[in-house]
């Protein structure tokens, strides 16, 4: 049973990172912004631009995710694709990735996903845009903002086990588990012992 000094402990905890998570946000409004190019993406309609990723918004949320091949990006696109109505109303979203075009709209398709995709393919955006130096292809995300006919960097962050961007661990915590004790997965099917249509070329 949690005793009361636990639950103090815990409440007191939980304000500090209210009050730290409010001076990230006002550190990250006050940030500088930083010009960058209007860098080329393929797309499943063809090519197109960083700029024309914008749509009708000033601000743009590109989500580096590091292709199918990713169990935890996949975990964090899932639980964005949720947010993405109202994160829509906000700003613009593109998911970006190394993937082919047609390999990234199969899996978003078989992941229900309803973000706008985009391919850097590798190339200039993600080895100048990367959201950790020195690697190329690191989870997380960048924002944009369009003045005019110049685009500028304003903020960006890392995607990691643990991290404030996937409800997930946090929920685990609540159970007193962390990212060292679980790990996501594509599918959380399993097979039964006996199988009533005999079990014949099941694939897993």
């Amino acid at each position: 049973m949690t005793t009361d000094v636990e639950t103090t402990q815990v409440g007191q905890l939980e304000q500090q990172i209210f009050e730290l998570t409010e001076q990230l946000q006002a550190l990250r409004k006050a940030s500088p912004e930083k010009e960058v190019s209007n860098y080329s993406f393929a797309t499943p309609n063809g090519e197109t631009t960083l700029a024309n990723l914008f749509g009708d918004h000033s601000r743009l949320l590109m989500i580096h995710n590091m292709g199918q091949g990713c169990r935890y990006c996949t975990l964090w696109a899932d639980g964005f694709n949720g947010f993405l109505p109202h994160l829509e109303s906000a700003m613009a979203v593109t998911l970006v990735s190394k993937d082919a075009p047609d390999t990234q709209r199969r899996f978003a398709n078989s992941r229900g996903w309803r973000f706008n995709l985009a391919s850097h393919g590798g190339g200039d955006y993600i080895r100048e845009q990367t959201v950790l130096e020195n690697s190329d292809n690191m989870p997380g995300a960048v924002v944009y903002e369009s003045k005019g006919d110049k685009i500028y960097r304003k903020s960006s962050c890392v995607f990691g086990p643990g991290d404030l961007y996937c409800s997930m661990w946090s929920l685990l915590g609540l159970a007193g588990l962390s990212e060292a004790d679980w790990t996501p997965q594509y599918s959380y099917w399993r097979r039964p012992e006996t199988l009533d249509d005999g079990g014949a070329n099941i694939v897993e």
